[in-house]
């Protein structure tokens, strides 16, 4: 690695290109300030940095050992707060607050709906996140199982066509209903003194809610899409009777547009296999094309190459006939990767590698100015919007405020242009929410929950208590109810409602939309204002769930609901006490627990993605990223450590399943299989991450999965 010296760091040559040429160019920052604050960080938090986690180790250590004490006998609960107290896990409560965060954009504040995760190092994918705002509700329905069954190939299928259109006119009549009669039976939509009129058998209705209607295109009489809004989201009725489909419909409707991604989180984190300074520059050069606006991917598509880009924003008249436009893309926020990994692309004259999250936040805060000082295409607030993930408790959050108040000094940005997000997914930040929030009560944006982060850091943290229950019994205790309503509890409390997000975690079967569509429409009734989803397709679905709940009358509701979740239900360790299982029971999760992270690990280490459709022991495809790892290397640890299952069986059952995961790669090109050598990196990496679990800190699977990766490219 060819290494520059820049404000005493030795800097990988190639990165300093990329940021000298590319990202510092338009920005107003010259070199020699980004790389003194580059070195300010290493120097200054570097060290703070550290610090954190060993407190981190210090803490665990501690519990781990109490829970030895407690062996073979029950955990009283009293007795575990109390000593949880002394050792500072949890934080005294201060008096209450309400968040300060200013400049915040509509999407994140005071519009409700579905939110991507996207990972960077894909142009494509990114590409598809942001110009998700808006999706034809149309093909969502009729290319999924949403109606009850999947499509059947070949040509189009009038019926099936027909069943999606009944689908639609049936959410319209809900979300937008007329004053007499259905839009099933629309034979016209027209403007009438800045009006919506439909016609129907020769009369003519309106809108119940008459407001709903904001703008149109086309003439009056014969518009050629009529633009409503319901619950902040905007539904788009295009009308062309020369369309296929609008041939056959009464009033000549071709499709019904949604606003559907209202925002997306590009991932620099858990969905991206990052190593080395060649993937960095890759993730970083995509970032740095979505701020500025000219990212471009060619795709292949139906035998023709041509260039995706971003869209351009929607234009319409509203009901004067002036000229307004809506945003096209996806308000964008950037997730950088946590306080744990160091990164090689600087290291300083002590010869310590720069801390990852300290690079992302000078690097990806400053692509992003990008947007503030061009067109303005993300944020109309002049605001960046930063997901800082894995953050254990108030101190941590209180480090990520001062760091991001450094960043912003170096690069001459005002206080509090950077807003954060704080992901409430590890234990410790949990039980102390509030007092995180506080701690960054200036930038915060957004909070959410995550199932699969937050159980593997309740199983690592309490790894020496017992066996925990298996892995579909730990999420039907009480403790997750309570976690994911006191997320929600503390959020309104803290002034949230109506100025940052509060969200939800992932649906992760992208495959099961009729399923989606019964179950999550849950997340916006419990209060979240956003809730994520695998793709753009799923966010089209979902949005109709944000028409279905008015989420700030809700928020209101819950506001009022009585007392906050209890604080003692989360603390309940999800333990197996009393439960017996038989071997086949046990083989059976852990076979489970293995086909899925090998069919992850394999991908992640030996091709460098990080986020895919990874098919589960009974072949339904599920969204994949280092958090479903976590959990379940963390959960066969547990099992290990407690003698529930052996090493003997593990292993034979690991290599069971890398002969089932290597047939369900069969078709890939570019797959190397793992069996019958059991030696290549990728498998070697999930082995370690299941018989080395129980000592990773926190559980983590960067330290295993970046060690392979990185090995594996400098042997190619």
């Amino acid at each position: 690695m060819g290494r520059i010296e820049r404000s005493q760091l030795q800097i990988d040559s190639d990165f300093v290109r990329f940021i000298e040429d590319e990202a510092l160019p338009g920005t107003g920052v010259n070199p020699d300030r980004f790389w003194a604050g580059l070195a300010g960080l290493a120097k200054d938090y570097g060290p703070a940095n550290r610090d954190l986690l060993a407190r981190r180790e210090s803490l665990q250590s501690a519990i781990d050992e109490w829970h030895r004490t407690w062996q073979g006998r029950t955990v009283e609960l009293g007795e575990y707060k109390r000593f949880l107290d002394e050792i500072g896990y949890l934080a005294p409560e201060g008096p209450p607050f309400q968040i300060e965060t200013t400049n915040i954009d509509p999407e994140i504040a005071s519009i409700a709906g579905p939110q991507l995760v996207v990972p960077v190092t894909n142009a494509r994918f990114a590409l598809n996140a942001a110009n998700a705002r808006w999706n034809s509700l149309y093909d969502a329905l009729y290319g999924t199982d949403a109606l009850g069954s999947l499509p059947e190939g070949g040509s189009y299928d009038p019926e099936r066509g027909a069943k999606a259109v009944a689908w639609t006119r049936n959410f319209l009549d809900e979300a937008v209903p007329l004053s007499e009669g259905s839009h099933s039976d629309a034979e016209a939509y027209l403007i009438v003194d800045g009006e919506l009129a439909v016609s129907i058998r020769g009369k003519v209705t309106g809108l119940a809610a008459p407001g709903k209607f904001v703008g149109f295109n086309g003439d009056l009489a014969a518009p050629s899409s009529v633009l409503l809004r319901n619950n902040g989201l905007h539904i788009d009725i295009l009308i062309d009777k020369s369309d296929p489909v609008g041939v056959a419909d009464r009033a000549g409707v071709c499709d019904v547009h949604l606003e559907a991604a209202v925002t997306t989180i590009v991932d620099c984190e858990d969905s991206v296999a990052v190593v080395d300074a060649e993937d960095k520059i890759l993730a970083y050069r995509n970032w740095m094309g979505l701020m500025k606006g000219d990212l471009e991917a060619d795709i292949e598509k139906g035998g023709r190459r041509f260039a995706r880009r971003l869209r351009e924003d929607r234009s319409y008249l509203d009901r004067d006939g002036t000229k307004f436009t809506l945003k096209g893309r996806s308000l964008l926020l950037v997730r950088n990767v946590g306080l744990l990994t160091t990164f090689p692309v600087a290291v300083d004259e002590d010869g310590n590698e720069i801390g990852e999250g300290l690079l992302d936040a000078l690097c990806t805060t400053l692509i992003a100015m990008h947007d503030l000082n061009g067109p303005g295409r993300n944020s109309d607030f002049g605001s960046i919007y930063v997901v800082k993930p894995k953050l254990h408790g108030p101190e941590e959050t209180a480090f990520t405020d001062a760091m991001f108040g450094y960043v912003e000094s170096v690069l001459g940005l005002p206080k509090y242009t950077v807003k954060i997000g704080i992901m409430d997914e590890e234990r410790r930040t949990s039980v102390n929410l509030g007092e995180c929030i506080r701690a960054a009560r200036h930038r915060v944006a957004f909070i959410n929950t995550g199932f699969l982060d937050r159980t593997g850091d309740e199983i690592h943290t309490s790894m020496e208590a017992g066996p925990f229950l298996r892995k579909a019994d730990i999420k039907e205790e009480e403790w997750i109810g309570a976690y994911e309503d006191r997320n929600v509890d503390i959020g309104l409390a803290c002034g949230l409602g109506g100025k940052a997000q509060i969200g939800k975690g992932m649906w992760a079967m992208p495959d099961l939309m009729y399923d989606m569509l019964d179950q999550k429409i849950g997340h916006p009734y419990a209060g979240a204002n956003t809730a994520w989803v695998p793709s753009p397709t799923a966010a089209t679905l979902h949005a109709t769930h944000y028409h279905r709940v008015d989420v700030f009358s809700r928020q209101a509701e819950l506001k009022h609901r009585g007392a906050r979740a209890s604080l003692n239900s989360i603390l309940k360790i999800p333990l197996a006490t009393g439960h017996y299982w038989s071997r086949d029971e046990i083989v059976s999760e852990v076979e489970n627990n293995l086909q899925g992270i090998l069919g992850y690990v394999v991908r992640w280490v030996d091709q460098g993605v990080g986020c895919s459709k990874v098919p589960d022991i009974n072949g339904i495809g599920l969204m994949e990223d280092r958090a479903t790892c976590r959990i379940s290397s963390q959960h066969i640890a547990n099992w290990l450590r407690h003698g529930i299952v052996d090493e003997s069986t593990v292993e034979d059952a690991m290599k069971r399943m890398a002969r089932v995961v290597d047939g369900q790669n069969a078709g890939d090109p570019n797959y190397s299989p793992m069996a019958e050598s059991f030696d290549g990196h990728a498998f070697l990496a999930a082995r370690d991450l299941v018989f080395k679990g129980k000592d990773e800190p926190s559980g983590y699977t960067e330290p295993i999965l970046h060690s392979r990766r990185f090995a594996l490219k400098q042997e190619s």
